[in-house]
């Protein structure tokens, strides 16, 4: 009988655990979780060999757990070390050290997506369209340049899952451009960015693969019953706050009706988007569609929510792709890359 493949999966837990922790209580409450509990379930449906470890502020847990279990594969779900979310990518270097194969974008393509900058740099070189930026880093002198035109949208440089973006973070004036910089310096020790507010539909668009590309149907964030003067923007709250999300019916749906030739328009462009960030894996795209139709994107999401009831499990869904089989594919994907050494040359579009 073929000896069942053997997968470590780790994920960051928000206090200290002991390798053999089950979990059991935290897997249990519904609000807390869920992601992980639902890629667990989905490895045990594979018919994979699993043991989980939470990660918290010690890697050696880890380095002892590959050392003893000797797995195929991580699944890596570690999105924060030590309270820090920048600290992503150094698991998965930690990991390419070591040679094991894992899930998930490279280190590499976790920086620079955790650099909102340094992604849209990328982009617009390989001519794909983003809003002008400024970045703002503590210590320097904080105005508004010129090429930034107002409003603008003020978030921190290097932060994931709409943390520090509120209402307050689109501005329409010099002296709110200035505060919001400031507050975001100040308040929450970060550099900061301003970039020109698009006005559209918000899009979410998952691409999956290495050298065949799958884009999956895009998702839309609908702005419900918001007041017309209100910035449209997936802010925090917008995003994780389900009571704030029912009061005004924010809701993630299967995108609507595109105008002729705007659908093939955008999965054009974020295959382009993918092979110039260099992904080998899955990424989920932030995007905006102006009434003209153009795509501006927003950010790329290195290693995005994969829970059953986030946007590229649904988008999968609606694929015809059911949730175990996502899964899989995931683990198949990084037993690929590193067979293949992992090595990518930056292709055309």
């Amino acid at each position: 009988m073929k000896p069942k493949l053997k997968v470590l999966q780790i994920f960051h837990t928000p206090y200290a655990t002991p390798r053999g922790y089950d979990f059991k209580e935290e897997f249990a409450d519904e609000d807390n979780m869920y992601t992980e509990r639902d890629v667990y379930e989905a490895l045990l449906a594979n018919g994979y060999e699993v043991r989980r470890l939470g990660i918290f502020d010690d890697i050696s847990p880890l380095l002892e757990e590959i050392k003893d279990f000797k797995p195929d594969v991580v699944f890596n779900l570690v999105e924060v070390y030590n309270n820090k979310t920048h600290l992503e990518k150094n698991i998965a270097a930690f990991l390419e050290l070591l040679g094991v194969p894992y899930t998930g974008s490279s280190a590499d393509a976790l920086l620079i997506c955790n650099n909102k900058a340094l992604a849209k740099k990328i982009l617009r070189f390989h001519r794909l369209r983003v809003a002008r930026f400024h970045t703002f880093y503590r210590g320097q002198k904080v105005w508004r340049p010129k090429t930034v035109k107002l409003p603008a949208v003020i978030k921190p440089l290097c932060e994931e899952a709409s943390r520090g973006i509120s209402q307050a973070s689109v501005v329409d004036n010099d002296e709110a451009f200035i505060q919001r910089i400031k507050f975001i310096h100040d308040n929450m020790n970060l550099d900061a960015i301003a970039e020109e507010y698009i006005e559209g539909r918000e899009l979410y668009v998952t691409v999956i693969g290495n050298k065949q590309l799958k884009v999956l149907p895009p998702r839309e964030l609908k702005f419900g019953d918001m007041p017309e003067d209100e910035p449209r923007i997936a802010t925090y709250k917008a995003k994780w706050d389900d009571k704030y999300r029912d009061k005004w019916g924010i809701k993630s749906v299967a995108a609507g009706k595109m105008a002729e030739g705007v659908a093939e328009d955008l999965e054009d462009a974020c295959k382009r988007a993918y092979r110039a960030l260099n992904f080998n894996s899955y990424v989920r795209f932030d995007i905006r569609v102006t009434a003209d139709h153009k795509i501006y994107f927003i950010e790329p999401n290195a290693n995005p929510c994969i829970a059953k009831i986030d946007e590229m499990a649904l988008a999968a869904e609606k694929e015809g792709i059911d949730y175990n089989h996502l899964i899989k594919r995931v683990v198949n994907m990084a037993l690929l890359n590193h067979a293949t050494g992992n090595v990518k040359l930056n292709r055309k579009g």
